[in-house]
């Protein structure tokens, strides 16, 4: 389960409606359902047995999630997954996330690095259970745990949406089987550098961890090395 909650709805409603929402993700992320599928509320009712307006309700959280357009009377679509998006959501990215980081370590709050090393608990787990969906939300809610003390509630979405972008890129340029524990592994040093109090580490630290996340890094972010 996500560290962050989805907005609260009926209970009935909102368990279906979650059930759409995770499955219809977990089809999108992975690739089962392409860039440019018709999503029908019509037909996804009957597949899910619930009501349209329930499937709605999920296709306006994977909406604004950026995983599908909704086009009025020409339906809905999954949408596309290109790398000149995810450059431009990499240095967003990166410009939300390190900027944030300064003003985290300025009063970070008691409960940050024992949220964090939980979380990194839960990804360690996920990679050794070879869940590549389940590390990626845990590492989304690793990143914006740390945002969260920056204070900035406006700007999540945001970065929820280009980290959500961010592994459904790098989910679907993978050719071969990666290492996941190693990329949850990654995030030690960002715990420590920001367990360390100093600001210019945790921000070198996070911009590393950033740049580096894919192949891209080097012409996304030329001072990185891999």
């Amino acid at each position: 389960m996500s560290y962050f909650s989805a907005r609260p709805s009926s209970p009935a409603k909102s368990a279906k409606s979650a059930t759409a929402f995770n499955q219809l993700k977990r089809d999108i992320m992975l690739g089962l359902l392409p860039a440019g599928a018709a999503l029908t509320e019509l037909d996804l009712a009957a597949h899910f047995g619930c009501s349209q307006g329930t499937v709605r309700e999920a296709l306006l959280q994977l909406q604004e999630e950026g995983l599908v357009l909704r086009k009025g009377h020409r339906g809905t679509q999954v949408s596309e997954c290109t790398e000149a998006e995810a450059v431009e959501m990499f240095r967003v990215r990166q410009q939300i996330e390190c900027n944030g980081i300064v003003r985290v370590l300025r009063a970070p709050s008691r409960s940050l690095i024992p949220d964090l090393k939980a979380l990194y608990g839960e990804m360690i787990e996920a990679a050794k259970a070879e869940d590549e969906l389940e590390l990626a939300s845990f590492d989304r809610d690793f990143h914006r745990r740390i945002f969260q003390d920056a204070d900035l509630p406006a700007l999540d979405p945001i970065l929820h949406r280009c980290l959500v972008h961010n592994h459904r890129f790098k989910i679907s340029r993978s050719t071969a089987p990666r290492d996941l524990l190693a990329t949850a592994q990654r995030h030690g040093s960002v715990i420590e550098a920001i367990e360390s109090g100093d600001t210019a580490r945790a921000n070198q630290a996070l911009h590393h961890h950033i740049a580096t996340i894919v192949d891209l890094g080097p012409s996304v972010f030329p001072d990185a090395s891999q």
